[in-house]
């Protein structure tokens, strides 16, 4: 009788686990930190800001037309002189609009006289306006006290611009403070105009509320490039790593 002899069945090979170097580590490190940077400062601004297209020449040489630009949604209660805002009102027209606050609420607004020397007065105290157009006449004299909870606008071109002084007839040409959409922080485009709005301190010695700081634009902006750019320089620094690897492998062999 012949016998069977059983033989033993091959044991499966067990899995190869490929231990990954520190290099490989701080790759993986770099990228996951370049996506946060690059996802959470775009997801910010996506959020907090909505790009805006100036219709005309109302507010030059701050804003011109055809410039787009980010502005910060915002409350009307946080709004304070000097700033520039997108609002509509319904006794403008309806249309968006963008100015600059000049009073609120309890201000008496007024210009000194109809001559030459013609300068905006807030409250009785003349204001230094570096950002108009044009110093000196600004168009036919004023004075509306604005009532509470409203706020009187005006362009930056003072002889182009439809704002408050054109609506006098219309609750002093003041518009509803709650009508304030958002606040103007930044030129989008041209690419030759990009950058920060720079906040005026024209108002800054009078008491009450004043231009609002920047918002998280500036550090989301960065926080946003710097991982684009992180991701970038990680990807291309392991590609060349891995080119050099496997060209030693080659030499070698």
């Amino acid at each position: 009788m012949s016998s069977v002899v059983e033989q033993p069945a091959d044991r499966p090979a067990a899995p190869v686990r490929l231990r990954r170097g520190p290099a490989a580590v701080l790759q993986g490190v770099a990228l996951a930190l370049g996506l946060v940077l690059m996802i959470g400062g775009f997801a910010l601004i996506a959020v907090d800001y909505r790009p805006y297209k100036i219709p005309t020449a109302s507010m030059h040489p701050t804003l011109q037309a055809g410039d787009t630009v980010l502005a910060r949604k915002v409350g009307g209660g946080t709004i304070g002189r000097g700033d520039v805002v997108v609002f509509r009102d319904q006794a403008w027209g309806g249309e968006l609009m963008v100015k600059r606050v000049v009073a609120v609420g309890g201000d008496t607004v007024a210009t000194t006289s109809a001559g030459s020397d013609q300068r905006l007065t807030v409250n009785g105290q003349p204001v230094d306006e570096p950002y108009l157009a044009a110093q000196g006449r600004q168009g036919e004299s004023f004075s509306v006290t604005v009532p509470q909870g409203r706020l009187f606008l005006l362009g930056d071109n003072r002889v182009g611009s439809l704002d408050s002084r054109t609506h006098l007839e219309v609750d002093g040409g003041t518009v509803p403070a709650a009508e304030v959409e958002a606040r103007v922080e930044a030129t989008l485009q041209p690419f030759g105009r990009m950058g920060l709005l720079e906040r005026t301190t024209a108002f800054d010695s009078f008491p009450g509320p004043k231009a609002g700081s920047p918002g998280p634009l500036e550090p989301a902006a960065y926080a946003s490039v710097a991982g684009a750019a992180l991701i970038v320089v990680t990807s291309v620094v392991g590609g060349v790593a891995g080119l050099a690897r496997r060209f030693r492998r080659g030499r070698s062999t």
